[in-house]
């Protein structure tokens, strides 16, 4: 029973951080992106 609850607990962690690895990665997507719009607004 024990085993089972450290299993369980140690699932949620791993799915908890891979699911705010997805947020930030998507964030840095959306900066890189901006920053590349930037970059063809001052070339033209």
């Amino acid at each position: 029973m024990l085993k089972k609850s450290i299993v369980a607990i140690f699932s949620v962690l791993v799915l908890s951080s891979l699911l705010s690895a997805c947020n930030t990665t998507r964030g840095v997507g959306k900066d890189v992106e901006a920053g590349g719009k930037a970059i063809q607004r001052t070339a033209q």
